[in-house]
């Protein structure tokens, strides 16, 4: 009489059995996803900024660019030797200027253009930021910038060797690699190619490598020493020339930078200061010059950025 009772208790034992280990697993997957959600997300890597407080080191660029939608202008002197003596007062009387402009395009990309009164030289870059250096996950060790340039040659010669436009042209291909070390310290090393279309002697290389580096140590929060030199490599260095060695003081006015410095090479851009240099910086064959930039805000970060 009592045997459908027992079957039936059974029955309910193992529906509530069922029934507790169910809701024991939907439990623990309920946990198990509260944990993933709290599991903090890798954090993404924080870029270096202001490696280099300038567009330019002294001579030579930096791997800084403008920003995007940035209008950089810039003004640099060199006067002449400053032996030359007193009639021409220093080298003050003998000073070339090099008027540019440089448009970010991105973040990472430059246009620029300029004009020198030495050899009348117009020349134009493209400048990109390939690599950011970093700190945090998947750090980037360094900043590579890479920079292509042309130069034109345009003044009036009476040598009677033809010049044609192709002739008067100058390439200069360059990877800068920079590292910012501490908020003081930042280092660049500039490995470069200049290609000459039009060479002096039959026996000169068109192309010439050398191999730059340069840094600059803050001395205090708006001023700090710069250092610029480039070593050509002997089996590829012109005639009677001389590496480029310069030193510099910047002064940080807020808005802009002021670059003074003193240098063996009296021309502005990669050709004339890599592959034309013959002062002898310990001989006194010294110039004089300085560099100021100033920016404008071509289009509006708002609506702009991506």
């Amino acid at each position: 009489m009592h045997l459908p009772f027992t079957r039936l208790g059974r029955r309910v034992a193992a529906t509530l059995l069922v029934g507790a280990a169910a809701s024991t697993a939907a439990l623990a997957q309920d946990d198990l996803l509260n944990q993933l959600e709290q599991t903090p997300q890798p954090a993404a890597p924080e870029l270096v900024e202001a490696t280099f407080k300038g567009l330019r080191l002294i001579n030579g660029h930096t791997v800084q660019t403008p920003g995007q939608g940035t209008l950089a202008f810039l003004i640099s002197h060199r006067f002449g030797a400053l032996n030359s003596g007193a009639y021409n007062f220093f080298g003050l009387d003998q000073a070339t200027l090099r008027l540019g402009f440089e448009y970010g395009v991105t973040d990472r990309l430059t246009v620029g253009i300029g004009r020198s009164s030495m050899e009348k030289a117009f020349d134009g870059f493209l400048k990109y930021k390939a690599l950011r250096q970093s700190t945090g996950p998947r750090a980037m060790p360094v900043t590579v910038t890479l920079l292509a340039t042309s130069a034109l040659n345009t003044l009036r010669f009476t040598d009677n060797l033809e010049r044609t436009l192709p002739r008067r042209l100058t390439y200069t291909y360059q990877a800068m690699i920079a590292r910012k070390f501490s908020p003081d310290l930042s280092i660049q090393v500039m490995p470069t190619l200049v290609h000459r279309n039009l060479v002096a002697r039959a026996t000169e290389p068109n192309d010439v490598y050398a191999l730059g580096v340069g840094g600059r140590q803050k001395l205090t929060k708006r001023t700090s020493l710069n250092l610029e030199y480039y070593y050509l490599v002997p089996s590829t260095k012109p005639y009677d020339l001389r590496n480029s060695l310069a030193v510099g003081f910047d002064i940080e006015t807020g808005g802009h930078v002021f670059q003074l410095h003193v240098t063996n090479s009296q021309g502005m851009i990669e050709k004339q200061f890599i592959t034309e240099t013959r002062g002898n910086f310990f001989k006194g064959d010294l110039f004089f010059g300085f560099n100021m930039a100033r920016n404008f805000t071509v289009r509006a970060k708002e609506g702009f950025r991506k």
